[in-house]
């Protein structure tokens, strides 16, 4: 079992059949899930399948809850399939379970959950990174080979970089958000965690594609991501973002600077770039990704479906004991902040000026970009925080998304891709970011690194 699950979901496995495959999956879930916390819900009758795959449990599934970790949808479940669950599900995967997060997907380390935090593998003392907590620790611990998450400001690249697997979150747009219980709308997006590369860009493009139902899909055709994994990053240009990485210092840079050294031995040209706006990314996303979740999360109301308070004997008492009850410290704080920022005398101070800095913002990475193939930087400032660490200091914990919320606010895709490991033994992470509709040629530069160093083939030993 443990030979088969620390391979690539791509690697030919002609003496397994899909049902040994996946009955690996269960296996292990039961085995490990109990010490690391990944799942929220597993699906012990699993169809047989070449690719066992968990998703993130804001990913509506049909027959399976669908909880967003949170009080208020604790019995929900899902009567219909997300397009991407759609999607998996005609080319043949098996959903093994769903996977546990931040309420909503609003948090830095999955310790929102309001079903308790999910466990970094590589010391289950720490943290697992958020929201996609859960999905990342699952990948890691060697659950399942690939699991969905969802991105508002990096919920899946920082937890991945803090597990030590690949990440990514593609163009805004790429693949459907229909189904993705919704945080931020004009931020949500759906990505892939994977051991490889290649899985990652295989299951991406198993899920791309336009969708009717989201009036937000793109109509771009869908690539072969896969093909040119093995191309190499000879003769591309990579523009190392010197506002993001003037003040890192310690072992995350060291690590940064030695990735940056992989990459300039492989042909890379590797020169600086300047975004001089992206130090007013964390300020921007969290005025605009909490105005939006102020909005969105409004439906829950103990009215329509989710939890209703037994107590409320008015309407009103509907609304505020439902809510009260239903929803947890961090999502109230973020709908209180975001229903300030809309309010009347507040709206243009507040979100309206965040707008027009997310549009500077998006027309300097345009910018880069005409210079550059790709943008890098590392993806977490941090490797993983001991568990309570940042729980009591919400702005530390904010500060976790630093270098990933910027392709969020601008759209742009991004990959993280582990670049080796501090004196602790916890992973660190390289980020990369491309134009817009530039996966292809992200899956390259980052298959590139990971060709050379390697660092996916080294698993936690704590589970």
């Amino acid at each position: 079992m443990t030979d088969l699950l620390d391979l690539p979901w791509t690697e030919g496995r002609a003496d397994v059949s899909p049902r040994e495959y996946v009955d690996a999956c269960l296996r292990a879930i039961e085995a490990r899930d109990e010490k690391v916390h990944a799942f929220l819900h597993v699906n012990a009758d699993a169809d047989a399948a070449a690719l066992p795959i968990a998703i993130k449990d804001n990913i509506v599934a049909r027959n399976m809850p669908t909880t967003c970790g949170s009080q208020i949808l604790r019995d929900f479940v899902s009567p219909f399939d997300a397009t991407v669950v759609e999607r998996l599900r005609a080319s043949g995967a098996s959903i093994v379970g769903k996977t546990n997060l931040d309420e909503f997907a609003m948090g830095s380390s999955t310790e929102h959950s309001a079903f308790g935090p999910a466990r970094n593998p590589w010391d289950l003392s720490r943290v697992a990174g958020g929201s996609s907590g859960g999905s990342a620790a699952a990948v890691a611990a060697r659950m399942v080979p690939a699991a969905l998450g969802s991105e508002t400001g990096g919920s899946v690249r920082q937890p991945a970089a803090l597990c030590g697997v690949v990440g990514f979150k593609p163009t805004y747009g790429r693949v459907s958000r229909w189904g993705l219980v919704a945080f931020a709308s004009g931020l949500d997006q759906i990505g892939v965690v994977t051991k490889t590369v290649r899985d990652c860009a295989e299951v991406f493009g198993i899920i791309a594609g336009h969708d009717p139902r989201d009036s937000t899909s793109s109509t771009h055709d869908v690539d072969d991501y896969a093909a040119d994994v093995s191309a190499g990053v000879k003769g591309l240009r990579f523009g190392i973002v010197r506002e993001a990485v003037e003040q890192l210092g310690g072992e995350v840079r060291a690590n940064f600077d030695a990735a940056v050294d992989v990459l300039r031995r492989g042909g890379a040209i590797i020169e600086e770039a300047s975004v001089p706006s992206i130090g007013y990314a964390i300020a921007i996303y969290y005025i605009v990704a909490n105005a939006e979740a102020s909005a969105n999360l409004s439906r829950f109301d103990g009215v329509r479906y989710g939890h209703r308070s037994e107590r409320a004997r008015t309407l009103d008492e509907v609304y505020f004991d439902s809510r009260g009850e239903g929803f947890g410290a961090e999502v109230k704080r973020r709908i209180m902040l975001g229903t300030f920022a809309l309010s009347s005398g507040y709206y243009d101070a507040y979100y309206g000026r965040a707008q027009r800095v997310r549009a500077k913002l998006r027309h300097e990475f345009e910018e880069a970009f005409r210079s550059f193939d790709y943008l890098v930087t590392p993806t977490s400032p941090e490797a993983a925080f001991p568990i309570g660490a940042k729980t009591e200091d919400p702005l530390a914990m904010y500060l976790n998304d630093v270098f990933t919320a910027p392709a969020n606010l601008v759209g742009t895709p991004a990959i993280a891709v582990p670049s080796g490991f501090n004196a602790e033994g916890l992973p660190l992470s390289l980020q990369i970011m491309g134009p817009h509709f530039g996966e292809r040629a992200l899956f390259r530069a980052a298959g590139f690194f990971e060709n050379e160093t390697g660092y996916w083939k080294k698993a936690p030993l704590s589970t």
